[in-house]
């Protein structure tokens, strides 16, 4: 197929790798010279109605490291990243018209403020501009589903297993290929610093269980490690629900987030180390937790903003309560419960949780303290560095209650800490007074 002799403009948002990119490689195959841009939208780092910031951090650090690994793997294709603190309504049209683009390549988003933020970027380009998108963030693609929308089970084992039954996962996209970059084309400036962007410095914390650095060579020794190196993927069913080390879990969810590798990237990892080294239930269990992250991404899809009402998907009232020294002392670890303090510390120190502590604490936060479930998400949204819209939003519906539990369950956090912290270690790693000698 002839390249277009145009330029093709790639709008980065949570796919930042080159690998296994569908947009990407559509955009290199097809024209002759390609140009990417992420935008740090000064509307993700305001103040929330809550009092803390829309995005802190630790995030925003995880973040900028996967730019600029993003940046360097795109050069090696000839293609500039450029990163923008600006309103991405302005930044996109702005760049599309001044690199006299042809054509605009994004992956599609539907959540409300970004789908609301798409509409208005297209409403302002030319008219003549080629537009392609897809939704390319899925273990199993809508294509390869066979479930309608709207017929989406509200039970993730029924939707679990007609994915396994009858769908099918995608195999990996080719490379893209390499361009030529234009002489004329301005030169990319250094990537924003976390003061640029109004937060503060981060200073490393040793006791961190997630030490690791954004971008996709990151993520990519990540797997070698935990698949090839250590083979701990063997393990991980019986390990997965730890609170302390680097492999405990997998720990690829802040890779995932923000696009850095691709569900599909690490299944197709599983199903070779599966001929390689070993088939268990560890290595069923990864995809099974791949498929949990698909179909939070279907209920947002179905139910729209309905994952972001109080009453859930559900539609359920209760007495939600938003007593703000309550929700300091939480946010804060300093409630009642030392398993509860202990994990809120360690999001706070380092913006990692492991996924036990997160259910424990999101269940004393509504069904304990009966607490308005959103100012959690939304606290969660703020600091962790795999925040998913779709998955911390999912997660706090069915644990408050108003999402996809049928069980309505209420977490025994002392229980929890008996059971998997029975020694105390955990929480004398990150309380100040010693629980356990």
């Amino acid at each position: 197929m002839q390249k277009i002799n145009k330029t093709a403009l790639v709008w980065f948002r949570n796919d930042l790798r080159t690998l296994d990119n569908k947009i990407l490689t559509q955009a290199t195959e097809q024209y002759e010279k390609v140009i990417g841009l992420y935008v740090l939208d000064p509307n993700r780092f305001t103040t929330t109605r809550w009092g803390f910031k829309k995005t802190e951090r630790f995030r925003a650090q995880f973040l900028l490291e996967s730019l600029a690994d993003l940046r360097h793997q795109l050069q090696l294709l000839g293609i500039p990243l450029y990163v923008e603190f600006q309103s991405t309504v302005k930044a996109v049209p702005e760049f599309f018209e001044n690199f006299e683009a042809a054509a605009l390549f994004y992956q599609e988003e539907w959540t409300e403020e970004e789908s609301q933020e798409s509409r208005q970027v297209l409403s302002l380009l030319p008219k003549t501009a080629s537009v392609k998108h897809c939704k390319d963030q899925f273990l199993f693609h809508p294509d390869d589903v066979p479930i309608q929308i709207g017929n989406l089970p509200e039970v993730f084992t029924v939707f679990r297993k007609k994915c396994e039954k009858y769908g099918s996962v995608q195999a990996l996209v080719n490379k893209p290929q390499k361009t030529q970059p234009d002489a004329q084309w301005p030169d990319i400036q250094p990537i924003p610093t976390l003061e640029e962007l109004g937060l503060e410095h981060i200073e490393s914390d040793s006791r961190s269980a997630f030490p690791f650095k954004g971008g996709s060579q990151e993520a990519a020794l990540r797997l070698d490690h935990y698949f090839w190196k250590t083979k701990k993927l063997s393990y991980y069913k019986n390990t997965r629900n730890g609170l302390l080390g680097l492999d405990y879990s997998s720990k690829f969810s802040p890779w995932l987030a923000n696009g850095s590798i691709s569900p599909r990237q690490i299944y197709w990892a599983v199903k070779d180390y599966e001929k390689e080294i070993q088939k268990n239930s560890s290595t069923y269990w990864l995809i099974f937790e791949l498929i949990w992250r698909d179909y939070f991404k279907y209920i947002s899809l179905k139910h729209g903003n309905k994952i972001f009402k109080l009453g859930g998907i559900l539609k359920k009232s209760y007495r939600w309560k938003t007593d703000p020294h309550l929700f300091v002392d939480w946010a804060n670890g300093q409630t009642e419960e030392p398993f509860v303090n202990a994990n809120m510390i360690e999001l706070k120190q380092t913006g990692w949780m492991s996924n036990r502590g997160r259910q424990n604490v999101a269940s004393y936060f509504a069904k304990n303290l009966w607490m308005d479930w959103r100012m959690g998400a939304a606290y969660f949204e703020s600091l962790l560095l795999d925040f998913d819209v779709h998955s911390n939003y999912g997660n706090w519906m069915y644990v408050a209650g108003v999402g996809n539990d049928p069980r309505d369950r209420k977490f025994d956090v002392a229980w929890q800490a008996e059971r998997y912290d029975p020694d105390g270690k955990y929480q004398n790693r990150w309380l100040q007074q010693t629980l356990f000698p």
